[in-house]
């Protein structure tokens, strides 16, 4: 197991040596601003690479690509076909640049919450989300859409996907709906359940089909912290979990709020063990980290308290404390 830091938009020189101060190896990028025209260049992505390789530190995978670059994929319009060669370039690309994991989406009204208040430790600022409040939410602009449709937009996308990413050594890492609630605004939200992740691994089964494991968002869509820890060691034993948002809730839905890391109703102890117990080789990160006071935009504050208590978890599991 190792920390990472993730949430990183622009990998500058500056927070790369906040990286480095915190005694992390590895980051995430997340929504990078590269040029391409709907996916990203080889030569961009070797220059991020090895600029960020030069102050010593690993980049571990790139998630989420800009929404315009798959829009007409997830809402299986006309020009789909058209995004999704350009979707193959970008893991081609990725993958003879030497970036091994891409992390993404198939959310189609993004995440969701209802507050972001100061209901947190001491003041802190936690977001909520509360789906009584979203019931009578107006039909979205892009219309409505039931569970079957997104389904079928998804394994028309997923199968197309899965061939160049085992060509290129490229995993695809699936992070879940946020909320995981039925629907929101007339359209579904497929990855809401640990059924619906089975069913995924199933319908294109290959190593390079893994999960990007949100455990606060599986803890959102579980009924007790014993289903998070049995997730845990299902999708771990099978080698499916390809990095981790380490974080923590109060509750699940229909009505909860992230929280700091050891305030949740999952053991984050107990989590880390199962980790270390299915022999978990890759990357756990904070997301989501409460908003500290006098803190940065980014968090600075938030994220290396949430990255030190990793840190001193990982070290105590591998210690056998």
């Amino acid at each position: 197991m190792k920390v990472g830091l993730g949430a990183i938009h622009e990998p500058d020189y500056e927070t790369l040596q906040f990286v480095r101060q915190l005694g992390v190896g590895h980051i995430i990028v997340h929504s990078p601003e590269l040029r391409g025209p709907g996916y990203w260049e080889f030569t961009e992505l070797v220059q991020m690479r090895t600029r960020i390789e030069s102050m010593g530190i690993q980049l571990y995978a790139i998630e989420n690509v800009p929404r315009h670059f798959y829009d007409k994929i997830l809402e299986g319009k006309p020009g789909r076909d058209e995004q999704i060669e350009n979707m193959r370039k970008t893991i081609t690309h990725m993958g003879r640049a030497g970036i091994r994991v891409f992390g993404y989406h198939f959310i189609l009204l993004g995440v969701w919450r209802t507050e972001y208040s100061p209901r947190g430790r001491g003041g802190s600022l936690v977001t909520r989300y509360d789906h009584a409040q979203v019931e009578n939410a107006p039909i979205a602009d892009i219309g409505e859409y039931d569970d079957d449709m997104v389904w079928a937009n998804f394994e028309y996308f997923l199968k197309a996907m899965i061939p160049v990413a085992e060509q290129e050594g490229v995993t695809m890492a699936l992070h879940p709906d946020d909320p995981p609630v039925p629907k929101i605004a007339g359209v579904a939200r497929i990855i809401r359940s640990i059924d619906a992740y089975k069913r995924v691994m199933e319908m294109a089964p290959s190593p390079n089909n893994c999960i990007e494991f949100c455990q606060g968002t599986i803890a959102e869509m579980c009924s007790s912290a014993d289903e998070v820890y049995d997730a845990i060691r299902y999708f771990g034993s099978r080698n499916k979990i390809s990095y981790v948002h380490f974080r923590n809730v109060t509750g699940c839905v229909p009505d909860f709020s992230e929280t700091y890391i050891e305030e949740g109703y999952v053991d984050m102890v107990k989590a880390m063990r199962c980790y270390k117990e299915v022999n978990f080789p890759g990357v756990l990160i904070g997301d989501h980290v409460p908003g500290i006071v006098s803190d940065t935009r980014w968090g600075h504050r938030g994220r290396a308290y949430t990255t030190g208590y990793i840190k001193a978890l990982i070290k105590c599991v591998e210690e056998g404390c």
